[in-house]
């Protein structure tokens, strides 16, 4: 009966989530609410929706300090200079421009936030393109390549959400697959070298001259607003932050990020630190930083919710034995020969499921089973929760149809999402391929 009631949650919740019937949040705390009352465990709800939220604490600790520091930089015109290096260097060569498109993402990208790294690359780069003449669609598919493999990061969705499902540390989901990871990062820069040099053999030469280049390193950079949405307001910054600001900016992102992966200290404590910091030093007046936290308000409210609202989700589906029941159900029409093989077969099918499901809904409904169930074969649920974040929404998000952030990357960019995903799909799939089989050479997942 548990297993059965488990599964009827799981089913509705994906149900009612993907025909957007009511909002993630919502089935995230009714669902379970309502399971846990037809299985009798009314006197227990409270004590596990408490357990569950304890839980994921840290998680919605670190993402909201995460999204501070991040919005904060970006603000703060951290990555202006980058962008005007990487324009100034690729001048008028459609593959060099393609590979400075991809660096400059994955550099964005540290924010977590998809919506922002298409406001940001997409506006800043789209001139140089039109003068080239290159096609948008090598812009919004470069551009999904390295937003996709940093989506891996530890305070990025998959990451995040595989953490608060499975109630594990980073150390255990992150950390064992940094080389492919690294590995993903080379394949990116590689297929978008191979995209620009088709371009500019389809442009056979075609240039633009050196003052329009010149003219569009110039212009102010767009900074956003982190968002989920395409009516988040865009913010142009007008004057250049002092160069010794945006020296200690950098040298500060740079201790975290070095702080963040040997983990010298709790993620959420890195992450408070820095952010005070960063807030103390750019906005040294009371008045300046009640302004910032109010502009970023809803960031922070959107992420957050969701995480704790998953940890109802976990933990009634814990607290009254449903997922190991379920589990077991799933053990039992499972083919031994094919249980083994779990990781392998969940880090492949991961970026083409990700077309199908919503990040929530794959990870909070349907990573739980997978764990259990692979546990039942002697599979570590950390390994599962690796084979995941290599391919689910790491390299589909920014092609799938249900979030929202890939329609702020092909509205931007001007193309259809039929064209986007007919022209990227494959690049997108080798990077999954490619992590796979580092992850598995390096013992992250297993065969």
């Amino acid at each position: 009966m548990l297993a059965a009631l488990g599964f009827s949650t799981i089913g509705l919740f994906l149900l009612l989530t993907m025909t957007k019937r009511v909002s993630v949040l919502v089935a995230l705390v009714l669902l379970p609410v309502l399971a846990a009352l037809v299985g009798g465990f009314a006197g227990e709800l409270g004590e596990m929706v408490l357990t569950g939220l304890t839980t994921v604490a840290p998680t919605g600790i670190m993402i909201a300090f995460a999204v501070l520091y991040f919005t904060l930089m970006v603000d703060a015109g951290l990555f202006d200079p980058l962008i005007r290096l990487i324009l100034g260097a690729a001048r008028n060569d459609p593959a060099r421009i393609a590979v400075g498109t991809a660096v400059l993402t994955m550099c964005v990208s540290l924010d977590g936030d998809g919506a922002s790294t298409f406001l940001i690359t997409v506006s800043a780069l789209l001139p140089v393109y039109k003068r080239l003449g290159m096609s948008p669609l090598v812009l919004s598919g470069t551009v999904c390549l390295g937003a996709g493999v940093m989506n891996m990061i530890p305070w990025g969705g998959p990451t995040v959400r595989a953490m608060a499902a499975l109630k594990l540390e980073s150390s255990e989901v992150f950390t064992p697959v940094l080389p492919a990871m690294g590995a993903g990062v080379l394949w990116v820069l590689l297929a978008s070298y191979w995209i620009g040099r088709r371009e500019r053999r389809r442009l056979a030469g075609a240039a633009v001259t050196e003052e329009a280049v010149e003219e569009t390193v110039e212009q102010p950079v767009p900074a956003q607003l982190a968002g989920d949405g395409p009516g988040t307001p865009l913010v142009r910054t007008t004057e250049r932050p002092p160069m010794w600001l945006t020296a200690f900016n950098a040298l500060l992102t740079v201790v975290l990020l070095v702080g963040l992966v040997l983990e010298v200290m709790p993620l959420p404590v890195l992450f408070a630190l820095a952010f005070a910091l960063a807030l103390l030093v750019n906005h040294p007046t009371w008045e300046a930083q009640q302004a910032l936290l109010e502009k970023h308000a809803k960031s922070v409210v959107l992420v957050t919710t969701m995480i704790f609202a998953a940890g109802v989700l976990t933990g009634v589906l814990t607290g009254t034995k449903m997922i190991s029941e379920m589990a077991e159900a799933l053990v039992s029409v499972v083919p031994d020969s094919l249980g083994g093989h779990l990781p392998a077969v969940v880090a492949v099918t991961g970026m083409p499921l990700s077309l199908a499901f919503t990040p929530d809904a794959y990870y909070f409904g349907v990573l739980p089973v997978l764990s259990h169930t692979a546990s039942g074969f002697g599979t570590d649920q950390a390994e599962i929760a690796r084979a995941a974040i290599l391919g689910q929404m790491t390299t589909g998000f920014p092609l799938s149809p249900l979030t929202a952030s890939t329609f702020i990357l092909v509205g931007m960019s001007g193309v259809q999402l039929g064209e986007h995903q007919r022209f990227i799909f494959r690049w997108a799939f080798g990077t999954t391929l490619v992590m796979t089989v580092v992850a598995l050479l390096t013992g992250a997942i297993s065969l």
